[in-house]
């Protein structure tokens, strides 16, 4: 029996350790299992971060091949960063390419505050301004460091952490990406690691997008060239040359030689049809922007709406019908001129924005918020009293005051009627060569009528005249209808008179040699004694060679008598100065 119980009890002992060590290899196992599976989804874990983050790149690649407009681009890629590092806000910061500092281009941040927004400039004391300069990354939290002055957005919005890291392409820095955390959860070096990979692919993405848009920036300034220049042509009178010799036209180009080396604004008064636009060409012509763009706008021609839209330009969706970006007459003319027509035409709401113009040298476009800087030189043009406007306060003050730097005053054809002859001639050729006619005579008395009607349209009104004249006429005459001219006016002078006298014809080429003497002295002196050639007398006058010479005979007039009677004729030094003026400006003779 005493065999049986210590049997019993070496069984029961035995059992207890087999158990007990079975409890422990378990026990083990399990936590050798627990390690394991831990183990496991650390790897797995890591796995989908590497999956996510290979995901990012590629999508950032897609990016690049998808959307080359930078700001929507720079907003999807801070979205698609901010998502896969559980971010609060992401950031790209560019140069601004005017002011030179860095600016927040794109913002993804959609708890913010308001403090932090697109347009934020970062000084170069900044942290990112910082690792903009430098061009290595850096991380921040709060606590660390005191934040800068400029910063302080930073910590309104309560971010706690953050991360700036160089956007590098062809060993040149484009920018910085920035990512901010409202937790106080560090960047660790393999985020920064993870982040320097995306701000590469970053960075060619910005370095596509900035070449695309200048591309497409200087796509669309040719095509509005192309457009405006098409304009241009058909309609473009193709009269560029200032006609006239007349010491009130010699006047006013000596002004026009005066101003135009500068860069100061031009106001030029005149009524209607005596030539305000030539006069601003030659202006251009004549000044050291010739090599660029002459832009022209009618500010009579348009709407308030659109005259707004016209010259400063308008976004997309900026209104009804805005489908596409339009680029303005302002900065159509970047580095040029800007002719405004009817300048008193424009509505006072938008004179104001003209005003900052001249001003800063900047605008907006219509419906949008970046300003664009310009450089454009402006010359106004008006057949109405600006300061009797200002007076009726019809127009601004400081607008006028800014126009009128350099006023120039063109006269009526009524007050150069020595210029009609010239003006005559060279429309009726004009206009004959377009028609493939041949004009070759005038009548001296159709002449002089022309001569002594008043012009009310001046240059225009016989402009027309003489196309409807050259049309009128079937044969080798120049037809006028003088008593229509004068119908409106009165009788036609010496018309009884004309009916009386011979209808005798004379060549157009000669009615100028109907002249007196001393027109043919004063270009002969103009022309430093020359007669034949491009700056001679005779061309000078409108007359060939051969016309001029035989008229000289025919008045007894020699070359010396330039000479003999310079000091009772015009200054010579005057005369000189003249015939610079008009010799020096591309396509002006010395007569429009």
């Amino acid at each position: 029996m005493s065999w049986f119980s210590a049997s019993r009890r070496r069984a029961e002992r035995l059992l207890t350790e087999a158990r007990n060590h079975l409890e422990l290899r378990v026990a083990e196992r399990t936590i050798e299992l627990k390690e394991t599976n831990k183990e496991l989804q650390e790897i797995h874990a890591e796995l989908r971060r590497e999956k996510d983050r290979l995901k990012l790149l590629l999508d950032l690649n897609n990016s690049l091949v998808s959307n080359l407009e930078l700001r929507d681009l720079l907003r999807e890629i801070s979205a698609s960063v901010r998502r896969l590092m559980q971010c609060d806000s992401v950031g790209v910061n560019l140069p601004d390419p005017e002011i030179g500092e860095l600016k927040l281009f794109a913002l993804d941040f959609p708890g913010a505050k308001g403090f932090l927004r697109e347009g934020v400039l970062r000084p170069p004391d900044s942290l990112a301004g910082r690792v903009f300069s430098t061009g290595e990354p850096v991380t921040f939290r709060v606590g660390e460091a005191p934040l800068s002055v400029e910063e302080a957005d930073f910590e309104r919005e309560g971010l706690q952490a953050a991360c700036w890291v160089p956007l590098i392409s062809r060993a040149r820095v484009l920018g910085v990406l920035g990512l901010s955390r409202v937790e106080a959860t560090p960047f660790s070096p393999d985020d920064v690691s993870f982040l320097m990979q995306v701000a590469n692919q970053v960075a060619i993405a910005v370095e596509n997008a900035l070449a695309y848009g200048e591309i497409t920036g200087l796509k669309d300034k040719l095509a509005q060239e192309k457009l405006y220049l098409e304009d241009e042509i058909r309609t473009n009178a193709n009269f560029e040359e200032v006609v006239g010799t007349s010491p009130a036209l010699q006047r006013v180009l000596k002004l026009v030689e005066t101003v135009a080396p500068t860069n100061s604004t031009v106001l030029i008064c005149g009524e209607t049809g005596t030539g305000k636009e030539l006069i601003a060409r030659a202006i251009h012509n004549l000044s050291p922007r010739s090599p660029k763009t002459f832009v022209k706008l009618n500010c009579a021609a348009l709407p308030a709406g659109l005259l707004e839209s016209e010259l400063f330009g308008h976004e997309k969706g900026a209104f009804t019908g805005a489908i596409a970006q339009h680029m303005g007459r302002l900065e159509l003319a970047n580095q040029g001129t800007l002719f405004l027509d009817e300048v008193g035409e424009i509505p006072l709401e938008l004179q104001p924005k003209l005003l900052r113009v001249l001003q800063e040298r900047e605008f907006e476009r219509l419906g949008g918020t970046r300003p664009i800087r310009t450089d454009v030189r402006l010359i106004a043009a008006t057949n109405r009293d600006l300061a009797a406007m200002v007076q009726e306060q019809k127009f601004r003050a400081d607008l006028f005051f800014r126009l009128n730097v350099f006023p120039v005053e063109l006269p009526p054809l009524r007050e150069r009627p020595e210029d009609i002859p010239v003006l005559v001639r060279h429309f009726a050729e004009e206009f004959s060569r377009r028609m493939n006619r041949t004009i070759e005579s005038i009548s001296l008395e159709t002449m002089n009528a022309l001569c002594q009607y008043s012009w009310p349209g001046n240059i225009r009104e016989l402009q027309n005249v003489i196309e409807r004249s050259v049309i009128l006429s079937s044969g080798p005459s120049l037809n006028v209808p003088v008593a229509e001219l004068f119908s409106r006016t009165g009788p036609a002078p010496g018309n009884d008179q004309a009916q009386a006298k011979s209808t005798r014809r004379t060549p157009v080429r000669s009615i100028l040699a109907e002249v007196d003497g001393d027109q043919i002295i004063r270009a002969l002196k103009e022309a430093d004694g020359r007669v034949g050639g491009p700056g001679g007398a005779a061309a000078r006058l409108g007359l060939k060679r051969t016309t001029f010479v035989t008229r000289m005979k025919k008045l007894g007039i020699e070359r010396s008598h330039a000479s003999e009677r310079d000091g009772a004729g015009t200054d010579a030094s005057d005369s000189a100065d003249n015939s610079a003026v008009l010799n020096s400006y591309t396509n002006v003779s010395p007569s429009k």
